[in-house]
């Protein structure tokens, strides 16, 4: 098991390259997170839905993903209030509080999903999440040491240095452990190095005396990790997500970076473009004013994002962008903003109530507490391209605009909205820029363009690659498995 000194120190990463480290070797591998805190979701056919950084952890493996792999998710929908994902089902909502306290009758379920995955595979690598180390929570733990010491497995610590004080974190978060568990810590990685990384030799031989633990290597800074999909949306603000149009990339496309973004990968075959910026708009700066196409992307919370939008004052700069003939595509709950009306009068993602849209398309949305959850193909109705994605909603759309979807999906079935000028559109499929013929067709209507060629599915399994053999040059794998060997 994979655990962290803190959260976003890399241990997705980490276990997704060790997965395709290990399956190369021949190793059937699983990848496994008791408890997950995310909005980026990804959906299994006909059973649910499990965080995304499984699901790309899965593809490292080179199997399908299962609800198995992450039996619970958290989804937030507000700053103290979440959605709970139980084996790919919704199974309802709960504030901080009242999850904390009630958790611990969730392990059944999460050990019943480890036994299941153990008994397919050689290997099992599990991911932690946030730290051991938060003592301040109440209640049993299903997410770091409590799993750990109940399924019984050996636990290394990650730690990332590119954020400075790795030696305090490693040191503190042992210190703070309570002794069977710090018996259970077999060895730690250091992750994110820069430089020299024979200047960091004093800093294992310190850890190693006031710790015990074996140094399972130190891993140099990934810069290609920004084009896998990430975990959650702390990664929206780091710079290899957005590009500047100083890059010299002609086509401009901002997102406004909502509060409770969901899905915000949807975006990342837009920023592997080399003729695309990709500006992730963070609070407190303006939708800039030459930008091309304005993407609203989707949102845990449509009607606490609609006020969140309007409180950047966001809507000016949309409208504004619209009178002057700029183009507008809405995703999932960017769709449901674009329409007249947002009425959700059972609180399912809030507090009970009814909001205005920016009425770009006519349509309205009533959400509901069915959630749509599918794989979906089909063809963009303007090109006939060929797409494929996901819809993962708990809303209906309908209006006037319906009637120009945007998609045609499998067996006839419309999706989406499209404006009478054709200047905005609206979609519930995410993962549509996937697919290389759509991607390209719909950026040359924005500026004329010479395909770049990119294969996007493609260039993951190649990114997915070199993440594995980069570890493998500077893990011990050998080590790290027979650590878990010896459990």
């Amino acid at each position: 098991m994979m655990q962290g000194t803190g959260s976003d120190v890399g241990k997705s990463l980490i276990v997704a390259g060790l997965c395709r480290a290990y399956t190369r070797l021949g190793l059937a591998v699983r990848p496994f997170k008791p408890q997950n805190m995310s909005n980026n979701a990804a959906v299994i056919p006909g059973v649910g839905e499990i965080g995304r950084a499984q699901a790309l952890q899965a593809r490292a493996c080179g199997v399908p993903p299962s609800f198995d792999m992450n039996p619970v998710l958290l989804k937030p929908e507000t700053d103290t209030g979440a959605q709970i994902i139980v084996h790919g089902q919704v199974r309802g909502t709960a504030k901080a509080r009242e999850f904390q306290a009630t958790k611990g009758a969730l392990m059944p379920a999460v050990l019943e999903s480890f036994a299941r995955l153990s008994a397919e595979a050689d290997l099992v690598v599990v991911e932690g999440a946030g730290s051991p180390a938060e003592i301040n929570l109440p209640g049993p733990d299903l997410a770091n040491m409590g799993f750990a010491d109940a399924a019984d497995v050996p636990v290394l610590l990650v730690g990332d240095i590119d954020r400075g004080g790795v030696i305090a974190s490693i040191v503190g978060t042992m210190e703070l452990l309570a002794p069977a568990a710090r018996a259970r810590m077999k060895g730690y990685i250091v992750n994110k190095f820069r430089g020299d990384v024979d200047l960091f030799d004093s800093g294992l031989v310190a850890i190693g005396a006031r710790t015990g633990l074996e140094s399972m290597g130190v891993v140099p800074y990934f810069a290609e990790a920004g084009r896998l999909p990430a975990e959650d949306a702390v990664a929206v603000e780091r710079p290899w997500r957005s590009s500047s149009p100083e890059d010299g990339r002609p086509i401009r496309i901002a997102v406004p970076v909502l509060s409770r973004i969901a899905n915000f990968d949807d975006f990342d075959p837009l920023a592997a473009e080399p003729d695309v910026a990709l500006d992730m708009v963070a609070p407190g700066r303006a939708i800039p004013g030459d930008a091309d196409l304005i993407v609203l992307p989707g949102s845990k919370s449509t009607l606490g994002d609609l006020a969140f939008l309007r409180g950047q004052g966001w809507d000016i700069d949309i409208l504004a962008h619209h009178r002057r003939g700029g183009a507008v595509l809405g995703i999932c709950g960017g769709y449901q903003m674009l329409g007249r009306e947002v009425c959700d009068p059972d609180g399912i993602e809030g507090a009970p109530g009814v909001g205005p849209g920016l009425a770009l398309l006519d349509v309205e949305t009533g959400l509901e507490r069915r959630k749509t959850l599918a794989e979906a193909e089909g063809v963009e109705s303007a090109t006939g391209e060929r797409v494929t994605g996901f819809e993962m909603h708990m809303g209906r759309t309908t209006g006037p605009d319906t009637a120009r979807p945007m998609f045609q999906l499998g067996g006839g079935s419309p999706d989406g909205a499209v404006s009478l000028d054709g200047r905005v559109r609206g979609t519930y499929l995410h993962g549509l820029f996937s697919a290389d013929g759509f991607r390209h067709a719909f950026l040359d209507r924005i500026r004329a363009r010479t395909p770049s060629g990119l294969n996007y599915e493609a260039e993951i399994d190649g990114v997915l690659d070199r993440l594995a053999g980069h570890l493998e040059c500077h893990l011990n794998i050998e080590r790290i498995l027979e650590v878990a060997r010896a459990r």
